[in-house]
């Protein structure tokens, strides 16, 4: 059964930064591109970028230059480096397939930017 776990989250204040882990089960990520994705409260889930298979990455307008994606294939895991954070940056962050599958949406991390 394929499981993606994500951690990382946090409370954080303007301008601060965290970084978000993806472990998933299996060998789910390791010929697949990946995303991340985020759902504020109200709005609809969006994707922040996606990496491919081999590296290449592209990313949302409004985190282009603030955040990047990681893969490390060998530990099944995907990481999201998200830096100089504000609070539209608020909203729950998954990570899934790019692009996603339904039954791959994990809990999600919460990330709240706020001072």
């Amino acid at each position: 059964q394929v499981q993606l776990v994500e951690s990382g989250g946090g409370l954080v204040q303007p301008g601060g930064s965290l970084r978000l882990s993806c472990a998933a089960s299996g060998s789910i990520i390791r010929p697949l591109a990946m995303g991340w994705y985020r759902q504020a409260p109200g709005k609809q889930r969006e994707r922040v970028g996606f990496i491919s298979i081999n590296g290449v990455t592209d990313y949302a307008d409004t985190v282009k230059g603030r955040f990047t994606i990681s893969r490390d294939n060998a530990k099944n895991s995907v990481y999201l480096q998200m830096n100089s954070l504000n609070p539209e940056d608020t909203a729950v962050y998954y990570c899934n397939r790019a692009p996603p599958i339904n039954g791959y949406w994990g809990q999600g991390t919460q990330v709240t930017v706020s001072s």
